[in-house]
């Protein structure tokens, strides 16, 4: 039984002050569901050290939105594994949809830094999904196995059983326009399929998937109740404690 994840990707929001108070309010009740659930905060980078002290030994890890694959140099604005690990991370999210249409990010931008994140013992949340015209074009699996093959290309399968892949298709992701349960779980399928083809199925078992788009405490349990999805990587309903900590009960809820 893979143990469900809940993510919480605050993206460009929450000043020091602001992230404190939040990051109080869900990990002041964490002993209400973590031992139910894995629960990762993502803060900006400000905030990803004043975050991980508020919750420490509270259970509840922190994240970060983005790494650089480099261990330093002559980078600027790039933050590497190292720095993350010193300011308290245990978790990275690499490959989200708005890195890769916003700062053309790569899948092979992805895999050097799936590659970096785990080689200085960070978690990696690996983003995968298809745009809208992708989808209705009839590519989706397509475009999913391919991002899916590039993110974990030269990654041994030890390392690539501690990875989480998050299916976001790009079309739902801050719109209100959440995937369907089903269609969530099938794509999730086509994951745990083409994992099972670069590893075996061990290793595709072992692999916890999220779904990430529009997720809120009304409709998780749509996707926490289908077999392959494992958890939620959260965006808008994370800036709300009571929001998130609904999306985390639900999990737990369906999955007993």
């Amino acid at each position: 039984m893979r143990r469900s994840i809940i993510a919480g990707n605050w993206k460009m929001n929450k000043t020091i002050p602001d992230g404190v108070a939040l990051a109080g309010a869900l990990s002041d009740d964490a002993a209400e569901f973590i031992d139910g659930c894995d629960v990762v905060l993502c803060p900006p980078f400000t905030a990803v050290k004043a975050v991980a002290d508020r919750v420490a030994e509270s259970g509840v890890d922190v994240g970060a939105q983005d790494v650089f694959w480099e261990a330093s140099g002559a980078f600027t604005g790039e933050v590497s594994c190292e720095m993350l690990v010193d300011a308290g991370c245990s978790w990275v999210i690499i490959g989200h949809s708005e890195r890769r249409a916003m700062f053309g990010e790569t899948d092979d931008k992805v895999n050097k830094k799936m590659k970096a994140a785990i080689a200085a013992g960070l978690k990696p949340i690996i983003c995968v999904g298809e745009t809208l015209a992708q989808r209705e074009e009839g590519s989706a699996d397509e475009v999913v196995r391919r991002q899916v093959e590039g993110a974990f290309a030269g990654v041994s399968g030890d390392d690539a059983s501690k990875a989480v892949v998050a299916y976001e298709p790009v079309w739902a992701i801050g719109t209100g326009r959440a995937s369907t349960g089903e269609d969530a779980n099938s794509m999730a399928g086509v994951i745990r399929d083409t994992l099972a083809k670069l590893y075996s199925g061990d290793v595709s078992e072992a692999v916890r998937i999220q779904y990430g788009g529009s997720v809120k405490p009304g409709n998780m349990a749509e996707f926490a109740q289908q077999p392959e999805v494992d958890g939620a990587l959260v965006g808008g309903a994370s800036l709300k404690a009571a929001d998130f900590i609904g999306i985390i009960t639900a999990m737990i809820d369906s999955k007993k």
